[in-house]
């Protein structure tokens, strides 16, 4: 197998007590190149220490709409030290994640917009694809996206079941990325949407620790789990394990400028 895992979390608390021993397996396992994302200023940094030291992993900067600051002032603050780490490593390959979440985080909309905004902003500067995370916010994320050029386009990373949004995201060039929810038992209308993404704007995900497939749901999740989602898409599309594999690999590829 030839994996590529565009979206997990290999920083998370939840792989200290393995990580080191786990990482060297999800290469022997087929795990070819994975993306670990940065979601605040301390996991941006975690998530650049594991690109430097593991050739097959590469790195998101960025600041979630759950791990803003509470300050206009300090939101820049951090802004500006993202700026700073991406000098420090050339495997940084998208600014991520990004977006809007209504759901967790309900008191601070306008800010969360303005760090939406000023990330894209400098995604842009640094010639850059963006992650983007949105929860209960659809509209408000289209909103933004639509007004708001974004150079290199980018993802919408674990992307929701929601037709509006997957209907605009394409229009705007945009990548739908795929991840444990596809293959969820209530996930009914989980193929009327893999059907809507053409064979070259799909890819797949863990977002692991979080969100594990069916047969592992309720578990740890970890990048090798990626091939569950494979499985879920080639069998939605009438295609083959290697085609969606290789699809979703060469499209990871091109969206992140890997070579």
């Amino acid at each position: 197998m030839k994996l590529f895992d565009s979206h997990c979390h290999l920083d998370d608390v939840k792989f200290d007590e393995d990580r080191d021993t786990l990482i060297p397996k999800l290469h022997e396992e087929g795990v070819d190149i994975l993306v670990s994302a940065g979601y605040s200023l301390e996991g941006t940094k975690r998530a650049i220490e594991l690109a430097k030291k593991n050739d097959f992993i590469y790195a998101t900067i960025g600041i979630s709409p759950n791990d803003i600051p509470e300050t206009k002032n300090e939101l820049q603050e951090q802004i500006n030290e993202l700026k700073d780490l991406y000098k420090t490593c050339e495997k940084i390959v998208a600014v991520g994640e990004i977006g809007l979440d209504y759901h967790w985080n309900t008191e601070n909309k306008e800010l969360q917009k303005e760090a939406f905004i000023e990330q894209i902003k400098l995604a842009n500067e640094l010639n850059l694809p963006i992650q983007i995370h949105t929860r209960d916010a659809v509209m408000d994320t289209i909103e933004i996206l639509k007004n708001n050029k974004v150079n290199k386009k980018g993802i919408f990373h674990c992307c929701p079941f929601n037709r509006e949004l997957v209907k605009e995201g394409l229009k705007l060039d945009f990548y739908i990325s795929f991840a444990g929810p596809t293959t969820f038992k209530n996930s009914k209308n989980a193929p009327e949407i893999i059907n809507m993404v053409p064979d070259d704007r799909f890819l797949v995900e863990t977002d692991s620790p979080y969100l594990s497939p069916e047969p592992f749901r309720g578990r740890r999740n970890d990048p090798r789990n990626v091939r569950y989602i494979i499985e879920k898409i080639a069998e939605v599309k009438g295609k083959t394990f290697e085609e969606i594999q290789d699809m979703a690999y060469e499209n990871a590829k091109r969206i992140f400028s890997i070579e």
